[in-house]
């Protein structure tokens, strides 16, 4: 049996505990030492044998055809993103030898756009590290800093935890959209190390993490409540950077004419704290 860790069996149990015989359109017998469908109820439903299904779980089976991974799905319910993700565990690729460098490096051009942005924006990668910023973006909030990591910040700051007053429905989107940018490429050292540290952290985190959701994290609302103006209500832009892997221009703006945009515009002329680099010159893992 091969040493790599079972990924794919561990992401077909996590996802069957999530489905109920009820969603799966079975009858719901016997008492149930576990959450979701039983392992030979999947194997019933997606028209394979249980001790197939078994092998497959345990890793004893690492190259399931598309189709038997089809079948799988449709019964546990992915949609798209988790569909993707589930196949990519048993695509047969060469495995990386290199570890991946430790800083990104931020074009100069992607730098001037956000030096010249009027709204509070910053440059991510995919690990949610927060590699630069402009003013605004600090002084919405001091841990926007370059250097910081945004799942560390509202998972095991409680001040972070206080600006977004509904912290916890972040916290999913964040999680499932780590997993899909990290993919199959679970030996990287930063994120062996970051997901280590929230394990250890977080109770929240290890629960969410063993859903192993699977999402692309896309435009929205997040709402603050900010110590100086109060409440606002900010629309959540990310951008892809070409040339890059993975990093993202993340922009927060109001509504035009808003109250919103009135606080926020407030905020930008209050004499804004400059305390944090604007860009970070080595990755949060290994500065001092």
């Amino acid at each position: 049996m091969s040493n790599n860790p079972n990924t794919l069996g561990a992401y077909l149990r996590a996802r069957r505990e999530l489905v109920t015989p009820q969603q799966a359109g079975i009858p719901d017998v016997g008492v149930r030492r576990v959450p979701g469908l039983r392992r030979e109820e999947v194997a019933m439903l997606a028209g394979i044998s249980a001790d197939y299904y078994l092998r497959l779980e345990r890793g004893r089976d690492r190259n399931p055809s598309v189709q038997v991974l089809d079948s799988i799905a449709r019964v546990l319910q992915l949609d798209d993103d988790h569909l993707a993700y589930l196949l990519s565990l048993v695509v047969e690729a060469p495995r990386r030898h290199r570890r991946r460098a430790r800083a990104e490096t931020v074009p100069a051009g992607a730098l001037k756009l956000l030096d010249s942005l009027a709204q509070p924006a910053f440059i991510e990668d995919r690990y949610f590290d927060v590699l630069a910023s402009n003013d605004l973006a600090r002084a919405l909030s001091p841990r926007l800093a370059a250097g910081s990591n945004q799942l560390r910040d509202m998972f095991l700051d409680p001040a972070e935890q206080a600006l977004y007053p509904g912290w916890t429905d972040y916290t999913e989107c964040f999680i499932a959209n780590l997993r899909q940018a990290v993919g199959t490429d679970i030996d990287d050292p930063r994120f062996i190390d970051l997901v280590g540290e929230l394990s250890l952290g977080s109770p929240l985190f290890r629960q969410l993490w063993a859903r192993h959701e699977v999402r692309g994290q896309r435009g929205g609302l997040i709402r603050l409540d900010h110590p100086q103006v109060g409440g606002l209500t900010l629309n959540r832009e990310r951008l892809e950077i070409s040339g890059t892997e993975g990093l993202m221009l993340v922009v927060f703006h109001p509504d035009a004419g808003s109250d919103d945009a009135d606080k926020l515009a407030l905020l930008a002329s209050a004499g804004l704290p400059t305390s944090g680099r604007r860009r970070a010159t080595r990755a949060p893992a290994e500065a001092g």
